[in-house]
């Protein structure tokens, strides 16, 4: 039994029902923590980091729980910073907000908008997702078109580093040298600048022509010339340090919006369609794939027709309604050129809203397919150069019939970002070896299509077994070395970026049948969550203890 972390004034527990709380989040992993820890305020996590580091005890950050990639379920001490949410109030000269790694994207986006600014970067989890969970996976989201993921829009970070060491990291200020971890860091990131050109050259840091990365620590964007501490942090899901808080840059809210829906007979012409989208200012442009149209039309007609192979949703903006009606019509007239067969627009708010309603329309329709069908997403967040985009999408569909398994492929077409949910029948035989044939072939296709494994959702524990899938031996020898220098003593969410000896990428799944049971109580609680999409409960509301 761990023994509660002396000067720690949170939540501490162990029992069995508040670990099975947080043995599951989004994605498909589960795994009992040894313990959960529940902060107080930002000011009681350094003496949790100094216990950990003392005792050699595993400390995993975490916020609502929704990532899908396991960085925030395993085997030692869940550090729960959802508590953390308070939001400062907005600089609107500057364009800043300061806020608690706990507090949701919503609440910060509506923060901003009551003062005429915005977040831009918006996932769909963005109604219950951390800002800290998007700043340790460098979220994107349907936007990033035009925005971009979460690291160019965080202009500081406040870390508790491996020591226990609690500091502000800001763009535009010093790195803070007197911290042991953060000396060590950029000792390392000196090392490696030198190599580049020799040893490692500095294409292996990157996928060339990829829009969107989440996987492996962002090296190649701290080494720029611009390039600061807060970018290789940015991303680095929980495993360089623990953040408490967070200031984040802000722009102002869009005057106008006006949504497009073009069909497509053929995923080509979509793709590329997709690819010059942004030429005419999209803000998203969003692919529904035969697979996904046709689970959507199983809950009734969707208005599409039965043969068209896919949809492009798309987005534009302007700070008139006039400004958003033009880039509208240049948009339509891009998509008809490009072969649509169809094209609906949109420029009100109910209008948009309607076209829309289809993107949304798969989630809870796959989760009414169990028990027999369970939506597992293992190969949900690959990411190839927008050329080779067809290739991937139709690769996908070849790995899902080579196995004879349903799926629904969707996502960020304008950025070549599939996010794929297959369909498992946990109850025939042999699904377990389906599912590994899948992913394996479909980190093959990612692999000779130069694409990486994560466009938005991190590496987490899902994918750090895989990196040499998709990263040469320069670039995993470069991320070792930037986890080592920050965390010698390997207590900062270990096995989540970069794999201990044994790990695998697929261990207990939270919808095998044949797993373990978790306690009753919390089942039905972890239910529940699931199926109202209510990520950020607190997971210790009403249990004793």
């Amino acid at each position: 039994m761990i023994e509660s972390p002396p000067d720690f004034r949170g939540v501490f527990r162990t029992d069995l029902l508040a670990r099975a709380m947080y043995a599951e989040g989004a994605g498909i992993a589960r795994c009992v923590p040894a313990g959960v820890a529940v902060p107080v305020d930002a000011d009681d996590v350094p003496a949790l980091m100094r216990w950990g580091k003392r005792e050699g005890i595993a400390l995993m950050p975490r916020g609502s729980g929704s990532g899908m990639a396991a960085g925030a379920v395993g085997p030692g001490v869940i550090v729960d910073l959802s508590r953390l949410r308070h939001l400062g109030p907005v600089d609107v000269d500057e364009r800043v907000i300061r806020v608690g790694a706990g507090a949701t994207r919503g609440e910060i986006d509506d923060a901003g908008r009551r003062v005429g600014l915005r977040f831009p970067v918006d996932p769909s989890s963005g109604a219950f997702c951390t800002i800290g969970g998007m700043v340790g996976a460098n979220a994107a989201g349907a936007r990033t078109l035009k925005f971009g993921a979460t690291r160019p829009w965080v202009h500081g970070v406040r870390c508790v580093f491996d020591d226990g060491t609690d500091v502000w990291v800001r763009r535009g200020e010093p790195w803070p040298i007197g911290v042991p971890a953060v000396r060590r860091v950029s000792d390392a990131l000196s090392q490696i600048s030198a190599q580049l050109g020799s040893e490692i050259p500095a294409y292996a840091l990157t996928h060339a022509g990829v829009r969107k990365e989440s996987s492996g620590y962002a090296i190649a964007d701290a080494l720029r010339a611009d390039g600061h501490l807060v970018d290789l942090l940015v991303g680095s899901e929980g495993t360089l340090a623990i953040f408490t808080e967070v200031e984040l840059s802000l722009i102002p809210a869009a005057g106008a919006t006006a949504t497009i829906l073009a069909i497509f007979d053929s995923l080509e012409a979509a793709t590329a369609c997709a690819v010059e989208a942004r030429i005419d200012g999209a803000t998203a442009c969003e692919l529904l794939d035969r697979t996904f149209l046709d689970v959507a039309a199983t809950d009734g007609p969707t208005g599409i027709p039965s043969d068209a192979e896919a949809v492009l949703l798309m987005e534009v903006e302007g700070e008139s309604a006039a400004e958003a009606l033009h880039a509208m019509t240049q948009l339509a007239a891009r998509a008809t050129r490009h072969g649509a067969s169809d094209v609906h627009t949109a420029v009100d708010a109910d209008s948009e809203h309607r076209l829309w309603a289809l993107r949304h329309a798969a989630s809870p329709i796959l989760s009414r397919l169990a028990p027999r069908l369970r939506s597992m997403q293992f190969i949900e967040d690959g990411c190839v150069p927008p050329d080779r985009f067809p290739d991937y999408v139709r690769g996908v569909r070849r790995a899902l019939d080579h196995f004879d398994m349903p799926g629904v492929i969707f996502g960020h077409a304008g950025d070549a970002h599939a996010h794929v949910n297959p369909l498992v029948d946990v109850t025939r035989a042999g699904w377990r070896d389906r599912v590994h044939g899948i992913l394996d072939r479909v980190c093959e296709l990612t692999a000779v299509l130069g694409g990486t494994l994560s466009g938005e959702h991190g590496d987490g524990r899902l994918r750090a077994p895989l990196m040499d899938r998709v990263w040469g031996l320069e670039a995993r020898g470069a991320f070792a070395h930037v986890k080592d220098a920050a965390d010698p003593s390997g207590v900062l969410n270990p096995g989540c970026k970069i794999a201990r000896e044994g790990d695998r990428a697929i261990s207990t799944l939270r919808h095998d049948p044949d797993a373990p049971p978790l306690p009753p109580a919390a089942r039905a609680a972890l239910d529940d969550i699931e199926r109202t999409r209510s990520w950020n409960r607190f997971r210790l509301d009403g249990l004793e203890g």
